[in-house]
């Protein structure tokens, strides 16, 4: 096996501290893999815990010990990263609620009434995630709009009064300097405050959503680095955009909403206390993302779909209902308040962060012969949109192996910044493409060498903030672009926006891969038009809208949620057919040839993230084959001794114990009675519920389901309990505590069956047992995502501490 070290992760820790506040505190060891699991650890003895099922390894130790003997303790300049390894330092959320005796008591407890006020409480937390998300939309509107105007205006007046008197370097310096030192300060926030914070921070919703626990996503911290982020970005003139930022914004906002309190700023609200647990928390950072979706682009519906296609691993028609909301309340608050900002209060016109323009369907119409030539252009996305993640890809890689220090990452960032400014001087320079400048509503036009009254074509593309580049080019009558400016912009702009994309910077890939698409789709329709004679249905700006749906959809590969977006964003129902047609074509193109841009990034992280269906030729496989063993396991009354010393045990570092009746005086295993979660011993542990403590009455009162919320989702490390050596004696009763009914599967199941319920139920734990009720094994999420279907068949992936 290559050599296995750590790489630079989401989070860009040295050491992550999870979510519960610990480093690698819950980290389970999977097929005895760690320190120690095959070495010289202490071993407890078998009358302490029981033990279930053979060790299979995948030793990975002798591989680290030859990498900490071979380099010095400094970090190294390259990371060695197998691609075809599985993480096991990401955890798993339990979505699935643990139906215990309090839960059950609890909700026998609630009337009616007191539901229907829990039910009124989410919809006015989707209420307030959406007026919030919609207001941190409208400051990143404004605040970009008004920097980025600053820095465009001051650059303009000395291009034009260095191109009357000569010296025109000193205006590319300005623009190059201007740009890098904006980004040096967006970068450096990210890099050394909160490198989760970096890129769209879609992957890391998808993966939060789909059941993993990904360090830092969902923090305060965290949405502060990403919106002053997403503004130097975009200011500091990238080929980024700030839309998609927003979903990773709206979720923050949702998750920090729902629990009523922060960590951050040591408040606690006690107000949303019932929705302290993965399950809700869950349901709503998927409002969160439709939210900002919606804020985005203007797009409610398209937010409800984004959340559905893309994310969230559960829905029902209730949940479906508040998404909608928050997604309307979001818009609406983004259109009221951008209205008022613009002077026309009355007016609500700015439903999104970028809107299209009306396209007329009188003048921009489409007729039966031009589907072919739809069909035709979703090819040449998909084609495109592969050509880009591919290079992504192996840049990415590249730098995952050298570019691993923060202050390289800047260094990167800055130089980004300043050779897109000079790319963008140079084009604008050498271009001779003039228009006449009565009508045109560039907002910064350069006239550089044309003549007066006109201004320099090129300019409008590279010389403005990418949402208005698009925008003029979707809207531009015919004439207003040469095709040679087109196509040396889509050459340009195409790998100035793969190089960006990774960058250690918080910004998006939409609004640059629409401008992409729109550059050569115009050019497309140009040609066209040259083709037929100037017929009157090859507009150029319809062509340029196909032209953006294709490259967008070959590069992210969405289908039904883009659809959606692209016609709510163009006011237009006529284009809904074409546009799914050409989205549809450029995924299946796409596909072909690589994964999606968001899926190729959650692969090489190596998180382990889990499809809507498991591999197709995984049939052969059953449970028995798939799951982790041994299985530590609890009696229902076990010694405290014992408790504590599985939870400090590193070598059986696992989240969830079955807990079996067994007999003390010998280690005969019987039957499965429930399943108990590391987060609950801890609980138990630190308010001392012993039996004898309750026996003499020491105990203050009965435990409650409050208890285990105040701890979530930060459950103190086994480490900080203090348990004194007359408490190890003492015993522990878990009846109470545990889930009397785990999910549980026979060993002969298949991998799809196991598969189809794991996902399904947004499991955890999914208890392996065989036809005694005996447990034999216990499939986690691990052991599902390391199968995986590659181009020679069904490929297992290794698991490593990456």
């Amino acid at each position: 096996m290559a050599n296995v070290a750590k790489k630079v992760s989401w989070s860009g820790r040295d050491r992550d501290d999870d979510e519960d506040g610990r480093a690698g505190e819950t980290t389970p060891l999977l097929n005895g893999t760690g320190p120690g699991a095959a070495g010289s650890g202490r071993q407890l003895t078998p009358s302490s815990f029981l033990r279930i099922g053979q060790l299979s390894n995948v030793d990975l130790n002798e591989d680290i010990h030859e990498l900490e003997t071979e380099l010095p303790r400094q970090r190294p300049n390259e990371i060695p990263h197998n691609e075809k390894l599985l993480s096991l330092k990401y955890e798993s959320l339990d979505y699935d609620n643990s139906e215990n005796q309090l839960f059950l008591e609890e909700e026998r407890r609630i009337n009616h009434a007191a539901f229907r006020t829990v039910e009124i409480k989410r919809w006015v937390i989707c209420a307030m995630i959406g007026i919030l998300t919609g207001l941190v939309a409208c400051f990143i509107d404004i605040v970009v709009e008004n920097l980025a105007g600053l820095k465009y205006r001051v650059v303009k007046d000395n291009i034009d009064k260095f191109t009357a008197k000569g010296g025109l370097s000193f205006s590319l310096l300005l623009w190059a300097t201007l740009n890098a030192s904006v980004v040096m300060v967006g970068s450096v926030i990210v890099a050394f405050i909160e490198p989760v914070a970096a890129g769209s921070g879609i992957p890391q919703i998808k993966c939060y959503l789909n059941g993993v626990k990904i360090p830092h996503v969902v923090r305060l911290k965290t949405l502060v680095i990403k919106v002053c982020g997403v503004i130097l970005s975009v200011v500091g003139g990238l080929a980024v955009g700030k839309e998609g930022p927003m979903i990773h914004s709206g979720s923050v906002i949702a998750a920090g909403i729902s629990q009523g309190r922060s960590t951050s700023l040591k408040r606690d609200f006690k107000i949303f206390e019932y929705f302290r647990r993965d399950t809700e928390k869950r349901d709503f950072v998927s409002a969160g993302a439709a939210a900002g979706v919606s804020a985005a682009f203007g797009a409610p519906v398209g937010g409800v779909l984004f959340s559905l296609e893309e994310g969230a691993s559960f829905w029902n028609q209730f949940l479906t209902w508040r998404i909608f909301f928050a997604s309307m309340i979001s818009t609406f608050t983004l259109n009221s308040v951008l209205s008022v900002y613009h002077g026309n209060a009355w007016d609500l016109s700015s439903p999104g962060l970028i809107n299209f323009g009306r396209f007329d369907s009188e003048k921009m119409g489409y007729t039966i012969q031009e589907i072919p030539i739809f069909i035709f252009m979703g090819v040449v996305g998909g084609i495109l949109g592969a050509l880009f993640n591919a290079l992504n890809y192996w840049l990415t890689m590249f730098r995952i192996r050298y570019i691993h220090r923060p202050c390289l990452q800047v260094v990167e960032a800055m130089l980004v910044a300043a050779v897109t400014a000079t790319v963008g001087f140079v084009m604008i320079y050498c271009s001779r493409d003039c228009q006449p400048i009565q009508g045109s509503s560039v907002a910064y036009p350069l006239q550089l060498f044309c003549a007066d009254g006109e201004y320099n074509s090129m300019a409008t593309a590279f010389f403005n903030t990418p949402e208005k580049s698009v925008v003029n080019l979707f809207h531009d009558p015919p004439g207003s672009y040469n095709p040679m400016t087109l196509g040396m912009f889509t050459l340009m702009y195409f790998f100035l926006a793969c190089w960006t994309y990774g960058l250690t910077v918080s910004a998006g890939v939409f609004i640059p891969s629409l401008l992409i698409g729109a550059a050569w789709g115009r050019l497309f329709g140009i040609s066209l038009s040259y083709l037929t004679k100037g017929s009157i249905w090859a507009d150029p700006g319809k062509y340029a809208l196909m032209g953006a749906a294709a490259q967008l959809g070959g590069i992210v590969r969405m289908t039904l949620s883009l659809t959606v977006i692209m016609m709510e964003a163009t006011g237009n129902v006529t284009y809904g057919f074409p546009i799914m047609l050409v989205l549809m074509t450029a995924k299946i193109v796409g596909d072909y040839f690589v994964e999606g841009l968001y899926d190729m990034h959650i692969q090489l992280q190596s998180v382990p993230f889990l499809h809507w269906e498991a591999p197709v030729t995984s049939h052969s496989l059953t449970a028995r084959e798939v799951m982790s063993t041994p299985v530590t396991c609890l009696r229902r009354i076990e010694r405290v001794g014992t408790v504590v010393d599985i939870l400090s045990d590193t070598s059986s570092n696992h989240n969830g114990f079955p807990v079996v009746e067994s007999n003390p005086d010998t280690t005969q295993v019987a039957g499965l009675r429930g399943l108990i979660l590391r987060s609950q011993l801890i609980v138990l542990l630190k308010h001392k519920v012993f039996v004898e403590r309750a026996n003499l009455n020491l105990v203050q009162r009965r435990l409650k389901l409050k208890d285990f919320r105040d701890a979530y989702p930060r459950f103190p490390p086994i480490q900080s309990i203090h348990v004194s050596q007359d408490e190890r004696e003492c015993m522990i009763d878990l009846s109470e505590f545990m889930n009397p009914s785990p999910y549980t599967v026979p060993q002969e199941a298949s991998l799809p069956r196991v598969f189809k319920l794991f996902r399904a139920l947004g499991l955890r734990h999914l208890v392996v047992v065989d036809n005694r009720n005996e447990v034999v094994g216990m499939v986690t999420r691990k052991d599902l995502a390391r199968y995986r279907l590659g181009k020679e068949g069904l490929e297992e992936l290794s698991l490593a501490q990456t």
